[in-house]
């Protein structure tokens, strides 16, 4: 039986963002820059905290990681975008379209605990500064982002097992640019009850003790900072985690809008902005948000340009 549904649909279209052809191109031409920025920037900080020696510390090992996530998460689903808004066929075939949506839950879910783990890295470094090294010790590091990456696989191997229990027999229309679970669901012929409340469960539980970590930090992070007494101090220790505090606010708060609700209250139009918010526009402002407030970066890309030149001037 489970063969026989597999079958039943070789592909599905996506129906896009829109049918207009100028605005399709408008569309185009605003993805792709977005996208080149997305993989210079990225690619960019990955190299800078790589080359440089000062960034080879608890917090830059977390940001390289990020910045690898953002990188894969826009490349799983922008390039496919970019390819269907230049053509009139916008077919998927159903093992790519199973192995975008997994791929697109392993990195979401994976990046909800990096997160989480960067929030840890920020309440060792205020409120315990003289153990910092020890309690954020390579190993310690290491550990949390495996960690991240396993229980990203786990959700997306969930989903995955859940997805393939699907019917489809009536249509392969999927109104989204992309393959994402609410619109699949709402495809099948079957009674999806059950399985929605699996994936809201797993979806659930990533995003809310993701969530409960990284308050915890805040809170503690907070309550110490209010217990510094000059202001240049606050300032100071505030400017260290405020970076982070902001992408996580917009990571959160496009996800939690998006996915914690039922696949029956899915909104074409609310929910592909959302999607396009978070999957194309977020990679892109997470490198300019660690990297613009950040001195010891725009320091660090000094450095490196600089020895560059010195090596040039050797040869």
């Amino acid at each position: 039986m489970g063969t026989r549904n597999i079958t039943q649909v070789s592909d599905f279209i996506l129906m896009g963002l829109t049918d207009s052809e100028e605005i399709r191109l408008a569309l185009f031409t605003l993805f792709l820059l977005i996208y080149l920025m997305t993989v210079l920037g990225n690619v960019g900080m990955i190299l800078i905290i790589c080359l440089d020696p000062q960034l080879h510390s608890p917090m830059y090992f977390f940001l390289s990681h990020l910045s690898f996530l953002d990188l894969s998460y826009s490349s799983v689903i922008t390039p496919k975008t970019l390819g269907n808004l230049l053509t009139s066929k916008q077919n998927i075939s159903y093992l790519n379209c199973f192995t975008q949506m997994s791929f697109f839950v392993f990195l979401g879910a994976t990046e909800c605990f990096l997160l989480s783990s960067m929030a840890y890295d920020r309440y060792a470094a205020i409120c315990s500064p003289l153990h910092y090294q020890v309690v954020m010790s390579t190993r310690r590091c290491c550990s949390l982002v495996f960690g991240s990456y396993l229980i990203g696989f786990t959700d997306s191997f969930v989903n995955v097992l859940c997805m393939n229990k699907l019917h489809f027999c009536n249509s392969n229309v999927i109104h989204h640019f992309f393959c994402d679970t609410s619109p699949i669901l709402s495809l099948s012929c079957t009674d999806t009850h059950d399985i929605e409340i699996m994936i809201f469960i797993v979806a659930g539980c990533t995003l809310v003790v993701s969530l409960i970590t990284i308050s915890v930090s805040y809170v503690s992070i907070l309550s110490t900072i209010l217990k510094i007494s000059s202001t240049s101090g606050k300032r100071k220790a505030f400017s260290t985690c405020a970076s982070h505090l902001l992408g996580v606010t917009i990571f959160y708060g496009t996800m939690i809008f998006t996915y914690l609700k039922p696949s029956k209250s899915y909104s074409l139009g609310k929910d592909q902005v959302a999607s396009v918010f978070y999957t194309i526009v977020i990679p892109m402002l997470n490198p300019l948000i660690y990297s613009l407030r950040n001195k010891e970066v725009k320091n660090a890309v000094s450095r490196v340009i600089q020895k560059r030149k010195i090596s040039k001037q050797l040869k």
